[in-house]
């Protein structure tokens, strides 16, 4: 798709009911990510999801899907130890999910992770800019990158993940300008999210992009729809319906 100047369309799925539908509506990737953490459990952060609950989470998106890649998130704590603990960490993705490949945060550091997950046959994406994981030792959800020494140590790691052999780099709340240099400098597809329309395709959290999620707005998300109000009027019309005595009716009884 890169080759044929086609953008890639990536989207979050952690169920079977969504990726169901998000599938059928010919998204070409679907990312069972570590925001599960913050859009299915409430936590502040991507740290506390644990490998178990990705694991259930990409089996459940992968029983909806018949055609779109399907890639998962190592988690915070499962690769950045050592690269044998990436490997075991990617391996039980794979064997117990039937997902399509791993993806993970990072870029000199992670580079020995990679290659040993590579070596065993699995497909890695790559992850720079803002990575959620590192969050802690950012201090702040703010642009990254802005600054040139940033911007270049941003650059020569993109070059290593393609060189170690990753097969897509997302680029994550960095300067449109930077991100579209990056794309253009490597061979590899570079998925934007927050990072301009000179990326070879965008990622958003599905939550986000549907309106389901009404206290995160930052600057990079389209709403498509604004599903938490079309649900909430939904329910209180179904209450509604049930406290009147509406609900059922001679057509919902047997």
């Amino acid at each position: 798709m890169k080759a044929s100047g086609t953008p890639i369309a990536m989207l979050t799925a952690y169920d079977y009911t969504m990726a169901r539908i998000l599938d059928g509506a010919d998204v070409d990737v679907l990312l069972v990510g570590d925001s599960a953490s913050n859009v299915m459990a409430g936590h502040e952060t991507t740290l506390p999801i644990t490998l178990e609950q990705m694991i259930y989470h990409a089996q459940c998106v992968v029983r909806g899907v018949t055609r779109a890649l399907i890639v998962v998130d190592l988690p915070f704590g499962t690769y950045q130890g050592n690269s044998k603990e990436a490997l075991l960490s990617a391996v039980r993705v794979m064997k117990e999910t039937g997902a399509h490949a791993v993806k993970l945060e990072g870029g000199a550091a992670v580079i020995p992770a990679i290659e040993r997950i590579l070596e065993a046959g699995i497909p890695v994406m790559g992850h720079l800019g803002l990575t959620p994981q590192s969050i802690y030792r950012f201090g702040t959800y703010v642009v990254r990158a802005r600054s040139e020494e940033e911007a270049t140590e941003l650059r020569r790691d993109a070059e290593l993940l393609e060189a170690a052999g990753c097969f897509a780099v997302v680029l994550e709340k960095i300067p449109a300008s930077l991100a579209s240099s990056v794309s253009a400098a490597i061979k590899i597809p570079v998925i934007g999210i927050g990072a301009g329309s000179g990326c070879d395709g965008q990622v958003l959290v599905t939550h986000d992009a549907l309106g389901f999620t009404t206290e995160f707005n930052p600057r990079f998300v389209r709403h498509y729809a604004e599903l938490s109000e079309t649900i909430a009027r939904a329910v209180k019309k179904y209450v509604s319906d049930v406290r009147e005595g509406r609900f059922p009716g001679p057509e919902e009884s047997y």
